[in-house]
């Protein structure tokens, strides 16, 4: 079977790119392109044409990479075209005619270059996050894990339990052979080694997930101190109600940001106060809740209320809060001197004074307490539950182990390692017979 989809984005644009990938791409080239011997690899000038009538659709470029030297490892082909609405709906109408073939599914071209081994799983995962990246930080981390670190890292943690392996079952198998002296001591500290460097990698804060994701931020603060403007403000539209009335804002209000490059889920919450109205007072409850869960907290006030109820106090005492004075243009002289140890940051959104201050003090904050030298590669919830399982099936090896109960010990080491052959796609027994031979000449 045969797929096509239009590769390039939707809309009026002045290329579109249509990619097909199958055993159908010379009978598409002869049927549209009236062309049956393609330069590999090499932008062809042509006409494209409807089947029935020989009309001219378009007249663009063609690009031919033949299996297994491309992008699926089957025959792709690409067709770059003028990118009307008309022009891209003849073509595709055109490849629907053809037999053998079909549009493709979301993500199928990916799919099938991971079942033909040109991508593993990581690498397929961090091609969506790559078109998904919003901010420049979430660019680099999908490129980086597409360049093949990150999965280099698991595939020599899972090399090394391979090997451990091929030693636990020669000790099982052939228990006669000239193994190798202290191989359980070997064994015990090399599987040890591989455990402690997982549980240091998953010591990482969420790092990786939080980028992916978005780090959560937290505005809170007394009601009408300026709360939704500031969201307001740094989302660059009215994503909040604003009013004089106080306690507007009632429930907690989500929207995602770019913080001067860095991913944001920022949430404007209710206004913390002696609420007597029921619903006020779940809309409090909530606004705590997101204080708690959340990376970082802004908490806003005024200058005219400069005091905290004990709630605040407490969140402003916190390494994760900046402490924001709003309305600083009605000036400062009221707010508590206490409150000058929390290095608050004094800004007027009315006036648009010192913001970039602040934003400032976001970006520092979330780099100084997430963000390290040492490579994060952990980025999916996924990953991290396969790396949990597997440190517990190591414990668990080690146990059994330890008491001589070569045959259980062995089984879980098999889950350990396949647990991390699942993060990459990759789950293959052979690999510990080819060990085993390789290293023991067992049979001599």
């Amino acid at each position: 079977m045969t797929i096509y989809a239009l590769s390039s984005g939707p809309g009026l644009s002045g290329l579109a790119v249509i990619r097909i990938s199958g055993d159908q791409c010379i009978k598409v080239l002869k049927t549209i392109a009236k062309i049956s011997n393609p330069l590999p690899r090499t932008a062809t000038l042509t006409k494209f044409y409807k089947q029935e009538s020989n009309e001219v659709i378009d007249e663009g470029i063609i690009i031919w990479f033949p299996s297994p030297k491309s992008y699926t490892g089957e025959d792709v082909l690409e067709f770059h075209v003028h990118g009307s609405r008309a022009v891209i709906n003849s073509i595709l109408e055109t490849l629907s005619k053809i037999n053998g073939c079909r549009i493709a599914e979301p993500g199928e071209f990916t799919k099938i270059a991971l079942e033909n081994g040109k991508i593993n799983l990581l690498k397929a995962e961090s091609i969506g996050d790559l078109i998904a990246a919003e901010t420049e930080i979430q660019r680099r981390q999908a490129i980086d894990i597409m360049s093949g670190n990150h999965g280099k890292r698991y595939a020599n943690w899972r090399e090394k339990l391979i090997k451990i392996l091929s030693n636990i079952e020669a000790k099982i198998d052939f228990p006669e052979e000239d193994l190798p002296k202290n191989i359980l001591e070997d064994i015990k500290k090399n599987s040890s080694n591989v455990k402690n460097e997982i549980i240091k990698t998953l010591d990482d804060q969420r790092v990786g997930e939080r980028i992916r994701e978005g780090f959560k931020i937290a505005i809170l603060g007394p009601a009408n101190a300026g709360k939704s403007s500031l969201l307001n403000y740094l989302s660059r539209r009215e994503v909040a109600i604003v009013s004089e009335v106080a306690g507007t804002t009632r429930d907690v209000i989500e929207t995602h940001l770019n913080i001067d490059g860095y991913p944001v889920i920022m949430s404007d919450t209710a206004g913390i106060r002696d609420a007597k109205d029921e619903i006020e007072k779940k809309g409090i409850k909530l606004a705590l809740k997101k204080a708690e869960d959340a990376d970082l907290n802004i908490v806003v006030i005024e200058p005219k209320n400069g005091y905290f109820t004990g709630v605040l106090r407490g969140l402003v005492n916190s390494d994760k809060t900046i402490l924001v004075v709003n309305k600083s243009d009605l000036g400062t002289d009221k707010i508590e001197n206490e409150l000058e140890r929390f290095n608050p940051i004094y800004i007027s959104i009315k006036n648009e004074a010192n913001l970039n201050n602040l934003i400032s003090n976001i970006r520092d904050k979330l780099k100084n307490k997430f963000l390290s030298t040492e490579d994060t590669i952990i980025t999916r919830e996924r990953h991290r539950q396969h790396l949990i399982k597997c440190v517990e099936h190591l414990e668990n090896f080690e146990n059994k182990n330890d008491t001589g109960d070569f045959d259980k010990a062995a089984e879980d080491l098999r889950l350990a390692t396949r647990q991390l052959g699942m993060i990459v796609g990759k789950v293959d027994v052979e690999e510990i017979l080819g060990s085993i031979f390789s290293d023991f000449c067992i049979g001599k």
